[in-house]
C-alpha cells in the first residue's frame, strides 16, 4: 500500500461496508481520497469530517450531469484522480423475468451499470489527460452465470464487466488500467441481516476484498488489463 501513498483516490458508495472500509484503508496508507456516494451528509456520517485528506461528495451516480459536477469538485479540491474504485452498488432479486414490470431492471441497471460508467465517462479524461490512473469496477459471481430470479442484477453486473473490457482497450495505451473484480457474497452487517440462516463460514472478508482492490490499483499488477478476477472466498 505504501506504493499509493500521495496519490489521489475516488471511492463511489463510500457510505456503505465495503466503500467505507476501502477510504479507511487508503487514507491510513497516506492516500487522498474523496468519497462519493449519493448523499453527501451519509458520508460525513460514515467517516466522520473532511480532513486534509478526504473530501466528501454527494451525487446521484445514475445522472451523468451530476457526476459531472462532482467530478468538478473533487478536481478542485484534489487537483488530479490516480485511482478510481467503482464500489457504489445494489443488488435486488426478484420473480420471473416475464414477472412484474420494468422498475427492478431500472433500478438494477442505475445502481450498478450507469452509476460505473458515469464515474468512469468523466473521470477517464481526466486520467488520460494527466497520463494515466487506475480504475476498479465491482462486478459480481452472478456476472458469470445467472440464477432463477436474479436477472436483473445477473445482467446489470455483466454490463459492469463488459465495460470494464471496453474501457481497458481504450485506455491502455493512454496509461489507463481498467480491471474489476467478481466477489461472493460479502460478509458484512446488511447482509448477514438479510440472509440470517445462512452459513457465513464462506462468505468473503471486506477486507480481503480491499487487498485484491488495491493490488489491482498498485504497480505489482501494472501488466493487468480487463482482468475480472473471481473473489469468491470459500463459497
Amino acid at each position: 500500500m505504501s506504493d499509493l501513498s500521495g496519490n489521489v483516490a475516488v471511492v463511489t458508495g463510500a457510505s456503505g461496508a465495503l466503500g467505507g472500509a476501502l477510504v479507511r484503508r487508503l487514507l491510513a496508507a497516506g492516500v487522498a481520497v474523496a468519497a462519493l456516494d449519493r448523499d453527501r451528509e451519509r458520508v460525513l456520517a460514515a467517516l466522520g469530517e473532511e480532513g486534509e485528506r478526504l473530501s466528501a461528495h454527494g451525487a446521484d451516480l445514475a445522472d451523468s450531469g451530476a457526476v459531472e459536477r462532482a467530478a468538478a469538485q473533487i478536481l478542485a479540491r484534489h487537483g488530479r484522480v490516480d485511482h478510481v474504485f467503482n464500489v457504489a452498488g445494489a443488488f435486488a432479486a426478484g420473480g420471473p423475468v416475464e414477472a412484474g414490470g420494468l422498475e427492478l431492471w431500472r433500478r438494477m441497471m442505475d445502481a450498478n451499470l450507469h452509476s460505473t460508467l458515469n464515474v468512469c465517462r468523466a473521470l477517464v479524461p481526466v486520467m488520460k489527460g494527466q497520463g494515466g490512473g487506475t480504475i476498479v469496477n465491482i462486478g459480481s459471481r452472478a456476472a458469470l452465470g445467472a440464477e432463477a430470479g436474479v436477472a436483473a442484477y445477473s445482467v446489470a453486473k455483466t454490463a459492469v464487466l463488459r465495460l470494464t473490457e471496453a474501457l481497458a482497450a481504450e485506455g491502455k495505451r493512454s496509461g489507463v488500467r481498467v480491471n474489476c473484480v467478481l466477489p461472493g457474497t460479502l460478509d458484512t452487517p446488511a447482509n448477514r441481516a438479510a440472509m440470517p440462516e445462512a452459513d457465513v463460514a464462506g462468505w468473503v472478508d471486506p477486507e480481503a476484498l480491499i487487498d485484491v482492490l488495491l493490488f489491482l490499483s498498485g504497480p505489482g499488477a501494472r501488466a493487468v488489463h480487463g482482468a475480472a478476477l473471481p473473489v469468491f472466498g470459500l463459497g
